[in-house]
């Protein structure tokens, strides 16, 4: 099969050395509103470092908003306030960043996501708060973290509705900060803190709705403490509901970061290849799965959203061998046969971009192929069983960032973190 594909490979594929040949993937964003830029793993180097590289031409030479990443508001939060030189803020967003304590850790506390926060913090101190470029997380996980941040925020500028964020904060208490003993209990219980997130939430997005700026970020948190609650409610009857949920939230925080920003806003969003390629063209909408980048192609349409996928086909990478394990190096085994790493292992240079075109697709681009997929949880053991999803490429991604051989990225910091959070479906990513 991979000979099949080998001379549209080679007439898709450009020399990828540097950050100046992204110029052909500039000109297909155009006037896009939204790009995403995936990654095929939590753990790998190159996929962040090129990511940072191409949103940093996006940011310098496209005028791009801000940047949303799969990461939880309140860290996301403090590293935002670093890197838009907010007073009393790290003047290092590695000290931000350091701060992340959610596992994995490694996801964003690392010296690839380190480098770039730091070149967009030199680069924002160069201009008028309204033109800073900001850092936003777009999950859905941090309840107990989003209620503390809410409490804190009435508290100081909002007294009249402390009652609200009590009442809310005290029906998940009895759940000590467990995500899966308060799912459990409303599996077995018809009573939740719907209501109490429901009335809460209410009164923050009023709030923000009169006040602007200063109450955003408090009505961003009672948003994640609503979806959070929904999410873990919808886990426990398994199946596809919660995955969508996360997605949605996601879309609906990235729509409000955009009106927030204003007319003419723009966003980069870095997230796995699993939620930033379009649902439609893999299997997961056999099942009954979306994700955001399905989502915010029809959102805002197709002529608005770029989709940029990644590949590798072997190497090493950063990973736990089960949820909440420690963090270490493994290898990536050489891509299964007939896969589409296999098929650009075989065909395309070892560094290469491929922008693909807006109709009369080769084959390659039509073609379903299994396109793996490592999330934070991996046996490299079972990476032929487990970690691929049919795919047809060229309905899933705008563009492809391939990597022949990769390699294991940098965290911050080595050391057991307590696990708040469940699983994730499907695979952790």
């Amino acid at each position: 099969m991979s000979h099949r594909f080998g001379d549209e490979v080679a007439a898709l594929c450009s020399p990828l050395t540097d950050p100046g040949d992204f110029d052909v993937l500039l000109d297909r964003v155009g006037d896009a509103r939204v790009v995403m830029i995936g990654e095929a793993s939590h753990g790998t180097h190159e996929f962040y470092r090129w990511r940072a590289a191409l949103t940093q031409r996006l940011i310098t030479e496209k005028g791009f908003s801000f940047v949303a990443v799969e990461g939880d508001w309140p860290d996301c939060d403090r590293v935002d306030r670093s890197v838009r030189c907010s007073p009393g803020a790290p003047e290092d967003p590695r000290a931000a960043l350091l701060a992340y304590d959610r596992w994995p850790t490694w996801m964003w506390a690392n010296e690839e996501v380190a480098g770039f926060t730091r070149w967009l913090r030199a680069r924002n101190a160069t201009e008028d708060y309204a033109g800073r470029v900001g850092f936003h997380g777009l999950d859905v996980y941090s309840l107990w973290e989003s209620l503390r941040e809410i409490m804190v925020h009435v508290r100081e500028h909002d007294p009249a509705e402390v009652p609200a964020a009590l009442a809310a904060y005290r029906c998940f208490e009895p759940y000590g900060e467990s995500a899966r003993d308060y799912a459990r209990a409303t599996r077995l219980l018809p009573a939740s803190c719907e209501d109490e997130v429901v009335d809460l939430l209410v009164r923050l997005r009023e709030r923000a709705a009169t006040e602007g700026t200063g109450s955003f970020g408090a009505w961003q948190n009672a948003e994640v403490v609503a979806g959070a609650e929904h999410y873990y409610r919808a886990m426990t009857a398994g199946g596809p509901s919660s995955w969508n949920i996360r997605e949605q939230h996601m879309d609906e925080t990235l729509h409000r970061l955009l009106l927030h920003y204003g007319a003419g806003s723009k966003a980069v969003v870095w997230a796995h290849n699993t939620h930033v390629g379009d649902a439609r063209a893999t299997h997961m909408a056999m099942s009954g799965n979306v994700n955001i980048g399905q989502l915010a192609r029809e959102r805002h349409g197709g002529d608005q959203v770029v989709l940029i996928g990644f590949g590798g086909h072997h190497g090493t990478v950063i990973a736990g061998s089960s949820w909440g394990a420690p963090l270490r190096e493994m290898p990536v085994p050489a891509a299964r046969p007939g896969s589409l790493e296999h098929v650009l292992h075989v065909s395309a240079p070892e560094l290469a971009l491929m922008v693909f075109p807006r109709d009369d697709l080769p084959g390659l681009l039509t073609t379903e192929l299994p396109h793996r997929a490592i999330g934070v949880v991996y046996d490299p053991g079972q990476d032929r069983v487990r970690n691929y999803l049919p795919t047809r490429l060229g309905g899933r991604y705008d563009a492809f960032l391939w990597f022949d051989e990769t390699r294991a990225l940098h965290p911050l910091q080595i050391r057991q973190i307590d696990t708040l959070e469940p699983e994730t479906f499907p695979s952790g990513a």
